[in-house]
């Protein structure tokens, strides 16, 4: 175990130096609303938070600078609760899934795909191409959006199939464009879909490292021959990807001429550029 572990952003003080550090937050000048108790549990989410391993109680204790009697309640609650879990063998202590659950119910994400859907159809009447919205879940990616050709000649993956974080284009592209704790937490949480193929460490890097360079994806398809993947992440304030933007390309080698792919892809990326909350995207 290292020394020093990451602070818990938003730390709150101990309750005897409190005055000081409330005179000191620019946002915190009356003190009335203070919940020490709320804190305490925040600052244990925020700390467990930057630990994919989770911690034991005493490194807890160490990181939060508190009573080990305060941290050992607060714990149990939590465990009870279900907002931090044990591990088999009691010692340490990790985030649950709840906070995720407790997010994706969240009014946000059913906005972003209310907001998404008739992009995405312009989209696919424009390129006479199928397209997914895809999102971080569970260790792997969720098609929480899909809109079809309307040409009927597409290759299209069903709303709610869940795919692989490391080894399609919607999980590089989630990686590529994701905060460093972020990251890890999503590759210490990511377990192997049926038939995922496995990827190198360093080839990972390099994918990643590319798709950052490009501000995109596209590549053969490692799930199905004859198809181009296409993918533009939507980013939001922080030019973090709140979800990707796909299309499964597949060319026509019959007498319709429809849009090449370098239409194909321009119109992608309008439509990830609508999207997204930044101006980042520039290519």
């Amino acid at each position: 175990m290292q020394d020093t572990l990451p602070k818990p952003r938003g730390r709150r003080p101990k309750t005897s130096d409190a005055p000081e550090a409330l005179n000191a937050t620019p946002n915190a000048t009356d003190d009335r609303y203070r919940a020490p108790a709320l804190d305490k549990g925040l600052d244990i989410l925020e700390l467990l938070a930057t630990q994919p391993q989770g911690l034991t109680r005493a490194e807890i204790v160490k990181e939060m600078d508190r009573s080990a009697n305060e941290i050992y309640r607060m714990l149990e609650r939590l465990v009870a609760r279900q907002y931090v879990m044990r591990n088999a063998s009691g010692d340490r202590y990790a985030l649950s899934l709840k906070l995720f659950a407790l997010a994706h119910m969240h009014p946000p994400l059913s906005r972003l795909i209310n907001q998404a859907l008739p992009i995405m159809d312009d989209f696919a009447r424009k390129a006479e191409q199928s397209c997914h919205m895809g999102v971080y879940d569970r260790g792997n990616v969720l098609i929480s959006a899909q809109i079809n050709s309307p040409r009927g000649w597409s290759f299209s993956l069903q709303r709610g199939a869940r795919v692989g974080l490391l080894d399609t284009a919607s999980g590089h592209v989630l990686l590529a464009f994701c905060d460093p704790g972020s990251f890890q937490r999503m590759r210490a949480e990511h377990t192997p879909v049926d038939g995922e193929v496995p990827i190198a460490e360093d080839a990972l890097a390099q994918t990643l490292a590319t798709i950052r360079a490009n501000g995109y994806l596209e590549r053969d398809s490692a799930q199905s021959f004859g198809v181009v993947d296409i993918s533009y992440p939507i980013l939001g304030p922080d030019n973090t990807a709140l979800a990707t933007l796909t299309c499964p390309y597949i060319r026509r080698i019959d007498r319709h001429v429809g849009p090449d792919l370098g239409q194909v892809r321009a119109y992608l990326h309008s439509a990830a550029q609508a999207l997204s909350l930044t101006q980042g995207m520039q290519r």
